[in-house]
């Protein structure tokens, strides 16, 4: 029998007479964009998170673009980025006009270096954009002092990181603006795209609101140049139903994860490291390992599903050739993207799944070390 990544279907299957049930209730209602069902998932999403405002957009890159344009991001503004990030962290910088400024991981954690932003910050930055990155929180703290030093705004990119606390306090408001992705594949996911962001302030969240509906509170009357990007009343209640889940689905995670820890400890393989700040939402259980590639092909082999989250940086992409970034310039994110790769740790993974998967890892290691 395979191991896959992730079985949508599982978490579908198991939940699947309250999911059923929700789309029925939308289906019956006629109210098909907007409306009762998206503000009540933003109401209880922005509780959970401990934020005064959730607005529900259409996917997470949406809600980094429009968080931006919130905070009037734009051409000849400077956005710094982490280098070791999915690549739409950067797109949505590049999408508002501004230039993502990349700055190095902190090699433990691999998300963003606070000690090297400073550094990285000139007259045009306008935004500090740290990742939650594999559900791990950034920390935050030394990132919001600069902030405040330098006049900035913070908006996180928390698409992967739903329930992640970060000294207790849970991921949703640390920053300006919080952004947030609800890919079926995420902690807390939809059946399709959506996304949305959560905040303290009004402003920010009236402003995306407008920028959400085409720069519309009136029918017909538009005060800026908007964009579509409303979340689907079917997906708010998919979500609701989901959010009920999140925390026992999270402690199924945390299980996993800390099985890993055990099993692989020996295992000649760099494992991922938690401050004790952090309580991470193990969106993803990311090993390094030099032999990566037969790793992966051996698990293959054994019926084991994995990915790679990334294999090709951002500043390697065609995409930025522009930035003029060349390769061995940004040499942590290069080194992750040759080294890591993540196991299965979705909360449909069995303590059996977990053995198995232990046992194959150990095996394949052995085989080439």
């Amino acid at each position: 029998m395979t191991i896959p990544f992730l079985d949508l279907g599982v978490a579908y299957r198991e939940l699947k007479d309250s999911i059923d049930a929700a789309i029925a209730r939308v289906l019956d209602s006629g109210w098909y964009i907007l409306g009762p069902e998206v503000e009540a998932f933003e109401a209880e999403w922005a509780e959970f998170c401990g934020a005064s405002h959730a607005v529900g957009l259409a996917n997470g890159l949406d809600a980094l673009i429009l968080a931006l344009r919130a905070l009037d991001v734009g051409p000849g503004d400077e956005v710094i980025v982490p280098s070791n990030t999915y690549i739409a962290t950067w797109l949505a910088v590049t999408a508002v006009g501004a230039r993502p400024i990349p700055v190095e991981p902190d090699p433990a954690t691999q998300n963003i270096d606070p000690s090297r932003i400073e550094a990285a910050i000139t007259s045009a930055t306008k935004v500090l954009l740290p990742v939650h990155l594999y559900g791990q929180p950034a920390d935050m703290d030394p990132i919001l002092a600069l902030a405040r030093q330098y006049g900035l705004k913070v908006v996180e990119d928390a698409a992967q990181a739903h329930g992640a606390r970060y000294h207790g306090r849970r991921i949703g408001a640390h920053g300006d603006v919080v952004c947030w992705s609800f890919y079926p594949g995420k902690n807390l996911g939809a059946m399709g795209d959506a996304g949305g962001v959560t905040t303290n302030s009004m402003e920010i969240a009236e402003r995306i609101r407008l920028l959400r509906n085409y720069g519309s509170k009136v029918k017909y009357v538009n005060d800026e140049l908007g964009s579509n990007s409303r979340l689907d009343p079917i997906q708010a209640a998919v979500l609701r139903v989901k959010l009920a889940h999140l925390d026992a689905w999270a402690e199924r995670r945390k299980a996993v994860a800390a099985a890993y820890n055990t099993g692989l400890v020996s295992a000649g393989l760099i494992l991922p490291h938690v401050p004790n700040w952090a309580d991470p939402a193990w969106h993803l259980y990311v090993v390094r390992s030099r032999n990566r590639d037969q790793l992966v092909s051996r698990l293959k082999d054994d019926g084991i599903g994995t990915l790679i989250h990334y294999p090709i940086p951002p500043h390697l992409q065609a995409a930025y050739t522009h930035l003029g970034i060349g390769k061995g310039q940004l040499p942590l994110a290069e080194q992750l993207a040759d080294e890591v790769v993540s196991l299965p740790i979705g909360p449909q993974v069995t303590g059996d799944d977990v053995q198995r998967v232990i046992a194959a890892v150990i095996a394949a290691q052995d085989s080439t070390a």
